[in-house]
């Protein structure tokens, strides 16, 4: 089996300074890497690095067939919830996906009324239900995601945590950067620390 991901030594760095000290690691299909630390310790910039948007660092990675959602949800705000979906899926190599298939999915995800409403009336939560239809779209195997329960109510965490089983089920894998652990099983939990906390 073929790792989605490899970490030999990785350390990001800002400035010239590490921000955490050295990671290894490897992730196979079906697994679910919970990312810890507390803030500043360089979460959501291991997951730039990895995403290739974060160019600082020392160690060796390799990361294949990926999709990376930051903090940033990535929606044109003046196209409708269904025109952004038929956007994301050319950019995905598929441009010719069933508009039943999009709104299935959308049902799914509590969207389906809001499918020819722009992106910019959404509130954020519905927001984050759409980036959770992209994903779900992608045929992109590791999913790098900053954050991914955030302004999510208790409903919108349950399609979460279904998304993510459901992605590892069928032989993707999920690494998420999260203040809040998410309920899944089994996962393992990579934590950071910043370097100015382990020389205290």
């Amino acid at each position: 089996m073929s790792s989605l991901l490899c970490l030999d030594a990785l350390v990001c760095e800002r400035d010239g300074q590490p921000l955490f000290g050295p990671i290894s690691l490897t992730i196979e299909a079906g697994e679910r890497v919970e990312l810890v630390g507390k803030n500043g310790s360089g979460k959501s910039t291991l997951l730039r690095t990895l995403a290739g948007l974060h160019t600082q660092y020392s160690g060796h990675f390799t990361a294949s067939d990926l999709l990376y959602q930051g903090h940033l949800i990535g929606l044109d705000p003046l196209l409708t919830v269904l025109e952004n979906l038929q956007w994301f899926s050319s950019v995905d190599g598929d441009a010719s996906t069933d508009l039943s298939k999009l709104f299935d999915l959308l049902d799914t995800f509590g969207l389906l009324a809001k499918a020819h409403t722009l992106c910019h009336a959404l509130s954020a939560g519905q927001q984050r239900r759409l980036a959770m239809v992209r994903w779900t779209l992608s045929s992109r195997k590791l999913w790098l995601l900053d954050e991914p329960i955030t302004a999510l109510d208790e409903q919108g965490q349950g399609l979460l945590l279904a998304c993510l089983q459901q992605h590892c089920a069928a032989g993707g894998a999920v690494l998420y950067a999260t203040h809040a652990a998410l309920n899944l099983s089994p996962k393992t939990e990579l934590c950071l620390q910043a370097v100015e906390d382990r020389l205290c």
